[in-house]
């Protein structure tokens, strides 16, 4: 058999016009703003607070001059300008063969700069891998879409691993997994689990430098809408929350199944996508495999703890769900928040 056709952008976008955005123009009557905007960009009055309000937009000095809780109010900028912060890191490369995490990815990415910039919004992206790799400044239209969407296929594409041989087939089983599962599947085993394994030799992404990176690149107050699978070095809640101060945030993690539930698959290796480390595991242990789900449900836990104390919310979609389920479930998610 021959390999496999690229995807285009031209093809992904009209896949998705197609699948995913003519469904959300049904449920939603065009009103994509809504989808992520919490309050509006422009400072237009003060109000006496009532239960409910966002305390984030609480005018401090009026209050302690008054004596009585006031908050700014805001109205809807026509002109918004949105950025993506896209995490292409190696991590992202797992999940199923016909729609790993960065797939996903580059679906998210390329439906909000359409629904976006179709409402006439600028919307502008920064990609980083190991680091901060491209700037793309906000622009309108349908080219800015593809091509945001081109850069995404083209660096999936140029990363993409050779089919396996038959005779490799057990051991890359879950080769490229996740540090999520490779973390916890040695505090299930212990630190000893794997000696006689290569060392480490990649790097770890710290999504930290990405925010921070933002912070500086993003002058004026928009919309950020952060993709990644928050598979990261510790230390980018503070720099999450910084940005949330300036600007309004929404992060979106992007999460395959298998990250916290291996199969029940034998013995088989294990390998960190990003720093190469092999670690190997009996998957028949049933045992086993409910510690792992455990440490797993519990690092997600702390995960939305952290994001929430930067005070932003994270919302899941995963490689198995539907996109625009996906989408519709965290517009419901943050109408309710808003309530």
């Amino acid at each position: 058999m021959g390999a496999t056709t690229p995807l285009s952008a031209e093809s992904l976008l009209r896949r998705l016009e197609w699948r995913v955005v003519r469904r959300l123009d049904g449920r939603l009557q065009g009103d994509y703003r809504t989808l992520f905007r919490g309050a509006g960009l422009d400072f237009t009055d003060l109000r006496e607070y009532v239960p409910g309000d966002d305390l984030r937009h609480i005018e401090w000095n009026v209050t302690a001059r008054l004596d009585e809780p006031y908050v700014r109010e805001f109205v809807e900028d026509r002109e918004l300008t949105a950025w993506l912060l896209l995490d292409h890191s190696a991590s992202m490369g797992f999940g199923p063969v016909d729609r790993q995490k960065d797939l996903v990815l580059a679906e998210v990415a390329t439906t909000l700069a359409h629904v976006l910039t179709r409402g006439g919004s600028r919307v502008g992206a920064i990609v980083m891998d190991t680091g901060v790799d491209l700037v793309i400044p906000p622009a309108s239209g349908r080219n800015q879409v593809l091509r945001i969407a081109k850069t995404l296929l083209d660096r999936r594409e140029s990363r993409s691993a050779p089919t396996p041989t038959p005779s490799d087939r057990r051991k890359a089983t879950h080769r490229g997994v996740a540090s999520s599962l490779r973390r916890g599947v040695r505090r299930v085993l212990g630190r000893g689990a794997s000696a006689g394994v290569p060392a480490p030799s990649g790097t770890v992404t710290d999504l930290g430098v990405l925010l921070a990176a933002a912070y500086g690149i993003v002058k004026r107050r928009s919309l950020v809408l952060v993709v990644s699978d928050f598979i990261t070095a510790d230390g980018w809640e503070a720099p999450l929350a910084r940005l949330a101060q300036r600007h309004e945030v929404v992060a979106l993690q992007v999460v395959d199944p298998r990250e916290s539930e291996l199969p029940d698959a034998g013995g088989i290796y294990v390998e960190d996508a990003e720093t190469g480390e092999q670690i190997f595991v009996d998957t028949s242990d049933a045992g086993f495999r409910a510690r792992l789900a455990e440490v797993a449900g519990a690092r997600q836990a702390d995960l939305e703890a952290r994001a929430r104390k930067a005070g932003v919310d994270l919302y899941p979609v995963q490689t198995d769900d539907d996109l625009v389920r996906s989408l519709l479930r965290i517009s419901e998610l943050r109408r309710r928040r808003r309530r």
